[in-house]
């Protein structure tokens, strides 16, 4: 008897009823690529031509101009935490702890160098835009497409959306609480109650100013619903909530926990905690008296409006977007959606309290102007049907000139402080110093060994910059190193008389300013060390020979 072969499955050519091929063997996989192809579908290239523009504006030459002098702070307070394994909070620092664990994470994983320290503010930045389109729901499909291109091309969302500092992250958060606060008025889902709750722990954690935020909010739901009695809303009444009390204390748990870790110092300074009220003595004293950075009650107004000096090519205007939207805000009555009225009335309210406030920083601008952008996407509907047309060719034409505005700040002007947004920036002056002295130490470690010696007041962003050299001093007022000579020196122009007197060897020099509104300096680096950077020049100052020890 012969034995019969085993029966095996063979494989055979699918028939065309299994058209669907491998992915036939995933359904769940299957119906979600083809949601996701229902969605790209349904919504367009619009926002993805949108956000493009956004991530090209933010990342490109994202190096091209020096830290600035908050970001050198900010950069050395991240070299304190890893020095002391956990950021010390001080309430005199009027920010807080989150932005500097973030900045952390990211020099730890790419190195101290421009675009670590940038990359963080830079995605949320991005992020932001991202947001803008989420809004649909609530305002509109053209609404939110508007809205989120005037912030992709924005002259301030993108010049600020390239610098490491908090502002960003309160831009981020603020939209997100009233992301979430718009959810659950119209849907009343649990997942918006976590935006919600989130994004209120995440503007404590970045800066004080989260109470201006929270106070306009509230009022501007006051003001809404007497609005609403003046000229009836369409969608006034809100959705039946579908969390419970487990979920709010869920919420509440995770924010607290959130907010006692990073300003406890990850549990290693718990006196930080006290920083969470603390603050507030001396953030009201800088707010009321200004500390140098006293602006009158319009400046905002000044950044968003044409400076009308044909000299200077900002006379088109900053963001014309915003102020378009700020004025529509006046004929707020005639939003019958009640997300545009509301944003309407809390975008005034904040502009209102900023203004009120003496400390003023350009940077601040896009902490509040963002719900304008919103009422500038909205004109279309306020105007009249025999207007629309010119209010589109009206907002084409701003948003071209934001664009333009954009390039001609960014990549061609951004340390020019003639420019309204270029503020206490970094000239490029310091790369006299910080280029060769990277040089060679990118060269050769051995060269991190320099020694250096910055005699001035105000250094930043030298200190993060230079952090890797372990022989760089910082001296300020009247104190000095014993020995003067050194690798390279950076001194301030009325010490120079005293340190020149007291030189010993050959230096190549030149001037350099290291921002404006400050005494400039004398840049003097050792001819032995530096020689290869300057071919063929003497060196161009020589100290006096060291007296000969007596026998």
């Amino acid at each position: 008897m012969n034995p019969q072969p085993p029966v095996i499955r063979m494989r055979t050519a699918p028939s065309n009823s299994g058209s669907a091929g491998a992915l036939a063997d995933f359904p769940g996989l299957n119906a979600r690529i083809e949601a996701w192809r229902a969605s790209i579908a349904e919504t367009g290239w619009a926002p993805w031509i949108i956000l493009a523009i956004a991530f090209f504006l933010r990342f490109f030459l994202l190096g091209i101009k020096p830290p600035h002098f908050d970001e050198g702070i900010n950069g050395w307070f991240v070299d304190q935490m890893v020095k002391n394994g956990f950021y010390k909070y001080d309430p005199t620092n009027y920010h807080g702890p989150l932005h500097f664990y973030v900045l952390f994470l990211s020099q730890t994983l790419l190195g101290r160098n421009v675009w670590a320290l940038r990359l963080p503010v830079v995605i949320v930045s991005c992020i932001c835009v991202w947001l803008t389109l989420k809004f649909e729901p609530f305002v509109g499909r053209t609404v939110s497409r508007l809205a989120a291109l005037a912030m992709a091309v924005s002259p301030a969302f993108v010049f600020y959306g390239r610098y490491s500092i908090h502002e960003v992250w309160m831009l981020f958060f603020s939209m997100l609480f009233l992301f979430g606060g718009f959810g659950l008025w119209k849907f009343g889902t649990r997942n918006y109650l976590w935006c919600m709750g989130m994004a209120l722990a995440g503007m404590i954690l970045s800066k004080e100013t989260y109470t201006i935020h929270l106070i306009c909010a509230a009022a501007a739901v006051g003001v809404c619903f007497i609005s609403h009695k003046l000229s009836r809303l369409s969608d006034p009444a809100p959705a039946k909530q579908s969390w419970d009390y487990v979920d709010l204390a869920m919420v509440i748990v995770t924010g607290i926990g959130l907010i006692v870790f990073f300003y406890s110092g990850t549990f290693f300074h718990w006196t930080g905690l006290k920083g969470l009220y603390q603050a507030y003595s001396a953030w009201f004293a800088t707010g009321s008296e200004g500390h140098g950075h006293e602006k009158p009650w319009y400046y905002w107004l000044q950044l968003m409006a044409p400076s009308f000096k044909f000299s200077r090519a900002d006379c088109l205007g900053y963001e014309l977007p915003a102020l378009a939207g700020l004025i529509l805000c006046l004929f707020s009555l005639r939003l019958k959606n009640v997300s545009l009225r509301y944003l309407s009335i809390y975008g005034v309210g904040t502009t209102i309290v900023y203004s009120y406030v003496n400390y003023k920083t350009p940077w601040c601008i896009i902490s509040f102007i963002w719900p304008f952008l919103f009422t500038f996407g909205a004109a279309i509907s306020l105007v009249p049907a025999s207007y629309k047309k010119l209010t589109t060719n009206f907002c084409s034409v701003f948003l071209s000139i934001s664009f333009v505005s954009t390039i001609w700040l960014n990549y061609f002007h951004c340390t020019t402080d003639t420019e309204p947004y270029v503020y206490v920036q970094t000239y490029n002056d310091i790369y006299k110093l910080t280029r060769p002295v990277l040089a060679l130490a990118h060269r050769d470690p051995l060269f991190y060994q320099l020694t250096g010696h910055i005699i001035r007041t105000s250094a930043y962003p030298l200190p993060w910059i230079l952090d890797d050299f372990p022989k760089v001093g910082y001296y300020e007022h009247n104190n000095s190193p014993n020995n003067l000579d050194g690798d390279f020196l950076l001194v301030q122009e009325d010490r120079i008389e005293e340190v020149e007197g007291k030189l010993h060897d050959s230096y190549y020099t030149e001037p350099l300013q290291i921002r404006p509104y400050q005494d400039s300096s004398k840049l003097y680096l050792s001819a032995r060390i530096f020689k290869g950077f300057f071919p063929g020049r003497s060196p161009d100052f020589t100290g006096k020979a060291p007296t000969s020890p007596k026998p």
